[in-house]
């Protein structure tokens, strides 16, 4: 275990170095591309933070607002019969907007149910087999300048769904 701990503290810098290496055995002028690359990166956050403002915005408001827990309840009524707790649907919810408002979430449910709950492991294994929709198709989207998603949103609900059924079955395969 030690050994990739050791690994672990070198793989970057590692990494970083083959790179500049690599371009000045090819003849690239190392720091005049990153300069480049670091520019047109800055470009792109300029160009998405109204975006992350926004959702970022929405993702507080439901949350203050106490939205989310009416969607829990109302939701929750349904899901507990195909055996999804209720409680974990504000972060579903959340999830398809913000990955770090999630977290948060996820923080609250381990301090009321505890992390080695059925619950905790439900909800863990619940960020890891879903991703932020909206935030995904608004910022790359823009970004990408794609006009018709088609069905990107249906596909990503879908796979969304399937990510769901598979926390609630792995978890209760772990938890047996």
């Amino acid at each position: 275990m030690q050994i990739l701990l050791y690994i672990s503290d070198f793989i970057v810098p590692f990494i970083v170095l083959s790179i500049v290496i690599y371009g000045l055995l090819c003849g690239v002028n190392v720091y005049a591309t990153f300069i480049k690359g670091a520019k047109s990166g800055f470009l792109t956050v300029i160009r998405i933070m109204p975006t992350l403002i926004g959702l970022m915005a929405a993702v507080g408001i439901l949350r203050a607002s106490g939205f989310l827990d009416f969607l829990s309840s109302a939701i929750g009524q349904f899901s507990s019969y195909i055996g999804f707790p209720g409680e974990l649907v504000p972060l579903t919810v959340v999830k398809m907007f913000s990955s770090s408002a999630a977290t948060g979430l996820l923080l609250d449910i381990f301090k009321e149910f505890g992390t080695d709950s059925h619950l905790g492991l439900i909800a863990s294994i619940t960020m890891c087999c879903t991703e932020t929709i909206f935030y995904t198709m608004s910022v790359y989207f823009m970004t990408a300048g794609v006009k018709r998603s088609r069905y990107t949103l249906a596909g990503a609900l879908l796979a969304t769904l399937g990510g769901l059924a598979a926390s609630v079955f792995l978890a209760g395969l772990m938890s047996g």
